[in-house]
């Protein structure tokens, strides 16, 4: 097809596209606070103040302020100044605004700004009146008022919100911007109606983070906090940019349960590329898919953590609970010295091995155990070594245990039995016996269910350790076995 004729078409844009870029910029108009507030961190302002009111809102800072040229700058619609000039001329800040459109984010809860700058000898006010704008649809210009110049103000630049559409409350405004200003930054502070913000401190296990990437470093801390800390409020870390929350994010461990609602942190990331409303990132992008990488290998190691911290937990319940059963047992067996294949056992015997009445002594060591495997331990022999006389093995090969074995011991009557958690396999025993060591597979079914009930942990370890003892003693009828075990039940669990 043969071109007949060229020209030119013009391109225009609509003058309501301002309005609707700055009420539709943001998912949330208390996010116009935090741009307000980082543009003045990009000034090199020192300090920021945050006046609400009910009809009104300034937002004053003492930046370096603006010239005639600043201004027009400012109000170019997508201006690239901040990404050609990346950092502020006195204290070098890598400067947060990338769009050049935050500006008018304004316009999502307010129908007048004013926008009042001074940089030294120059002073100068903007009014942007939102009905004025559009009933004057071929007039692009705002009204501008030279100043005199304060001295008593110097520089600095004030925006002034008025006839508001949106109501703030206070709460709202000091969370967003806690998260979305950097408060970290040195000569930087924020003060919300007088009241000075500061980022938010938390106690619990911290976790250091320093990676690098062919984009960038990944920099930060991870926070597991206490379980009294715990909230389900605001889950996720805080993935920032240039000191500035943009998100936050679980990373796949939303299926963990509850556990998540106790980690917290941030991690800074400030190559990541965002979206023009700074609410989300580019997650096509390389670096982002680069971020994941690092973030997934992050999160395995908390996991881990987290694991090792569950394991002392269960730890400490099993201890307590193994303490109780035994000094109930021991009890049970001092009512009932028929029963006990260790000899009498005096009631209210207080052992020298033991702690208490029950005679539980705490944490008998891995190696303890692990010394007598593949030793056969038996009584001394008899000096008449023509007559040999045939004992039973109270002592024979002792099981290889894990290293978080969780061991318990106590004196009944002249010997020694210990407890011993340990983990076997789900298609492991429930419990069995070696010599006077009574093993309980933790990863057994049963008591995966039981240990997570309070109320009868204890009975139930008290059950294994009784059911061990009565096949102890010798008996050729599991029923006479099963009537031993009901018997000591009974005496260790119901007072007389």
């Amino acid at each position: 097809m043969k071109v007949k004729e060229k020209s030119r078409l013009k391109v225009t844009v609509d003058k309501r596209h301002i309005i609707s870029i700055g009420e539709r910029l943001y998912t949330e108009s208390v996010e116009l606070l935090r741009e307000l507030v980082n543009n003045a961190y990009d000034a090199d302002a020192t300090e920021v103040h945050v006046e609400l009111s009910p009809d009104k809102i300034v937002v004053r800072d003492n930046g370096t302020g603006m010239d005639l040229e600043g201004l027009k700058q400012y109000f170019i619609i997508g201006s690239d100044e901040k990404i050609v000039h990346s950092r502020s001329p006195r204290f070098g800040r890598v400067r947060i605004g990338q769009f050049g459109i935050g500006k008018f984010a304004s316009l999502a809860a307010a129908n007048r700004f004013e926008v009042i700058t001074q940089q030294k000898k120059f002073a100068a006010r903007v009014i942007f009146d939102k009905k004025e704008w559009q009933t004057k649809k071929d007039a692009w210009q705002l009204p501008l008022e030279i100043l005199e110049p304060d001295p008593q103000r110097g520089d600095g630049t004030t925006v002034i919100l008025t006839e508001l559409t949106r109501e703030f409350q206070e709460e709202d405004v000091e969370k967003k911007l806690i998260e979305g200003t950097p408060l970290r930054a040195p000569n930087f502070a924020v003060f919300l109606n007088g009241k000075r913000l500061y980022p938010r401190s938390l106690s619990g296990q911290r976790i250091p983070v320093l990676e690098g990437t062919k984009f960038g470093h990944i920099t930060g801390e991870i926070v597991i906090v206490p379980l009294s800390q715990a909230s389900m409020k605001d889950l996720g870390i805080e993935i920032k940019v240039k000191g500035v929350t943009v998100k936050r994010d679980l990373f796949g461990m939303e299926t963990w349960g509850k556990v998540v609602s106790r980690i917290r942190g941030e991690i800074n990331a400030d190559f990541l590329p965002v979206t023009s409303d700074r609410s989300n990132f580019r997650t096509d992008s390389e670096e982002y898919q680069e971020f994941i990488k690092v973030m997934e290998k992050l999160v395995g190691v908390i996991k881990k953590i987290l694991g090792k911290e569950a394991n002392k937990r269960e730890d400490r319940r099993a201890s307590q609970a193994v303490r109780e059963a035994l000094k109930r047992i021991h009890r049970a067996l001092a009512l009932n010295p028929d029963l006990s294949p260790f000899g009498p056992i005096p009631y209210g015997e207080e052992s020298s091995l033991g702690e208490g009445r029950g005679g539980v002594v705490e944490d008998k060591k891995k190696t303890e155990i692990d010394k007598q495997a593949g030793e056969l331990v038996s009584p001394t022999p008899s000096k008449k070594k023509d007559k040999p006389r045939k004992k039973r093995r109270r002592h024979p090969l002792v099981k290889k245990i894990t290293p978080n074995a969780l061991v318990r011991r106590v004196r009944l009557g002249h010997e020694s039995v210990s407890v011993c958690l340990d983990h076997f396999g789900e298609d492991g025993p429930e419990c069995f016996s070696e010599g006077n060591v009574i093993y309980i597979n933790r990863d057994h079914p049963l008591y995966q269910r039981e240990s997570r009930r309070t109320a009868t942990y204890t009975m139930y370890i008290a059950r294994l350790i009784t059911q061990e003892i009565a096949l102890m003693k010798e008996t050729r009828s599991p029923r006479v076995a099963f009537n031993r075990q009901s018997k000591l039940l009974k005496d260790a669990f119901i007072d007389k």
